[in-house]
């Protein structure tokens, strides 16, 4: 089977790019050339996807039985993808979000079937939008996508909500003491997956043919709360964590950049009902429960200093929020 990513050797992609080598799949990664050394067994397609013409030329003369695009954000980057890849793909995977379902949810368990609306982010309203129009091109000309609704995913990135999302920020401040904000009380129950297990099941549903004009959240069954994940962190780098609980609207209300990850995603409780893709990937279930999961991500940190980026930035405002609700709290 030859498949197309399009990226493909980012924080989550590269564990399904791994998978999908390991399975005997003949893997291309389109990208502008980033990273692709660290993929051996992949074949490298150098092109920038938001130029099309670029693109079309590095693609001269393949089709694909599948293509997962890990970039496409906007209803803009599935229209242009529509056009480049119609007729040279026998499945177009779209990776979407679960962020994209009902905020607030009304009822904890999601399923495939719940709603999608957000109000209070727009990435998650353009993933909205995208989905609309990728299966309206199902429904009218047969372009044949099968959209995947990932929730929060982790490898070589830190499962967090406020931290420095993509750095070591968070452990370093819970390595020097420093106190950590955890929204709301904590309680909260949330779903993280290991990118290891997103990749069986993303890998399982490439040349499905029964997965077309259908759309699949992978997930965890796995449900925990936000104090368990950032004390679960802090356990495994040996330290205690200093939490200092805030309200998720208090938050939004001093750092408004906050609002759409918090009351667009990550206040609420949710747990995932994982039936269906159970019932299209026999065999599919995510085996890698949090607390190994995250000493996976802190040994690969932990392997090269050059990994343990801090962010200054991200410090400063979190120095800034609670300095602020402290004066609030007295």
């Amino acid at each position: 089977m030859r498949v197309l990513f399009i990226g493909g050797t980012g924080f989550i992609s590269a564990a399904a790019s791994r998978r999908a080598i390991a399975q005997g799949i003949e893997l291309y990664l389109l990208n502008r050339g980033l990273r692709v050394g660290d993929m051996p067994g992949a074949c490298g397609l150098i092109a920038d996807i938001h130029r099309p013409d670029v693109a079309r030329s590095a693609l001269q003369g393949l089709d694909f039985d599948a293509i997962v695009d890990w970039v496409a954000y906007t209803a803009e980057d599935v229209e242009r993808d529509i056009e480049l890849f119609r007729g040279r793909t026998k499945q177009y995977v779209f990776i979407s979000s679960a962020s994209a379902y009902q905020k607030p949810p009304e009822h904890y368990v999601i399923r495939e079937s719940t709603p999608l609306s957000n109000p209070f982010w727009q990435y998650s309203r353009d993933k909205i939008a995208c989905e609309r129009r990728l299966m309206q091109a199902y429904r009218e000309e047969g372009f044949p996508v099968t959209i995947v609704r990932p929730s929060m995913t982790y490898d070589t990135n830190l499962p967090i909500a406020l931290g420095g999302w993509g750095t070591y920020t968070l452990a370093d401040r819970l390595l020097r003491g420093r106190p950590v904000i955890v929204h709301g009380d904590g309680s909260s129950l949330w779903v993280v997956t290991h990118a290891d297990d997103l990749a069986r099941g993303i890998v399982g549903l490439l040349g499905n043919e029964r997965a077309l004009g259908e759309a699949f959240q992978i997930t965890s069954d796995e449900v925990i709360t936000w104090n368990q994940i950032y004390q679960g962190i802090a356990e495994a780098l040996g330290v205690e964590a200093d939490i200092v609980h805030i309200p998720s609207d208090l938050l939004a209300h001093i750092a408004p950049d906050l609002t759409g990850g918090l009351l667009g995603d990550k206040t609420w409780s949710l747990a995932f009902d994982n039936s269906k893709i159970k019932e299209y990937v026999p065999g599919f279930r995510a085996d890698i429960p949090f607390r190994d999961g995250i000493r996976r991500t802190l040994a690969w940190f932990a392997a090269d200093e050059t990994r343990r980026t801090v962010d200054d930035g991200v410090n400063a405002e979190m120095d800034r929020i609670l300095a602020i609700y402290g004066g609030i709290s007295r």
